[in-house]
């Protein structure tokens, strides 16, 4: 269950967009609220070069109710989609991609346990233990043919500099979702 959004984190548009949106896709899924002034995060601005983004901001009203709508309108044959998604919105996107089998060629995950990495203070572990207790949604999203993939757990490192989750406009995150695009 995803808690009430904050007011200031709500205020903006619903989702929003930058790039192609007749290329592949990127559907991110943000509980953090960030692109309340219509404007994805500055490291997501260079991958909007190639790809469609769609920053769906879960405070804002209506942004899930879109995610559902392209995931649901992709046909065979379409530019592949991808969803990325942090923290306390994992099982949720989980449930979102299950209703669209094989319409997202990626769920990318960042800190799904968050709550409870903060309980056991390491992120690695608790990110695995996740993805073991959600294995029978995730092994039917990938015999559907959708890749799940952890891609980025926090650290006590000093890069990090906020607890968890990571939020997905950090530079860690970005460079993870380059990777697992196939691109540098």
């Amino acid at each position: 269950m995803t808690a009430a959004p904050e007011p200031v984190r709500s205020e903006g548009p619903s989702v929003v967009t930058a790039g192609d949106p007749a290329g592949p896709k990127v559907i991110v899924l943000d509980p953090a609220g960030a692109g309340k002034h219509d404007e994805l995060p500055a490291t997501w601005r260079p991958l909007a070069e190639r790809r469609g983004i769609f920053w769906c901001r879960i405070t804002a009203g209506g942004a899930l109710s879109e995610a559902d709508d392209l995931l649901g309108d992709a046909g065979p044959g379409d530019p592949e989609i991808t969803v990325v998604v942090s923290g306390p919105f994992a099982a949720e996107a989980l449930q979102l991609v299950e209703r669209h089998p094989g319409a997202a060629a990626r769920l990318l995950l960042v800190d799904p346990a968050s709550d409870a990495f903060l309980a056991s203070g390491d992120a690695s572990a608790a990110n695995e233990a996740w993805l073991a207790e959600h294995d029978d949604v995730v092994a039917k999203l990938r015999d559907a043919g959708t890749d799940v993939r952890l891609i980025a757990s926090s650290t006590e490192s000093p890069e990090d500099r906020v607890p968890p989750p990571l939020p997905l406009g950090h530079p860690g995150v970005i460079a993870a979702v380059r990777s697992a695009l196939g691109e540098s």
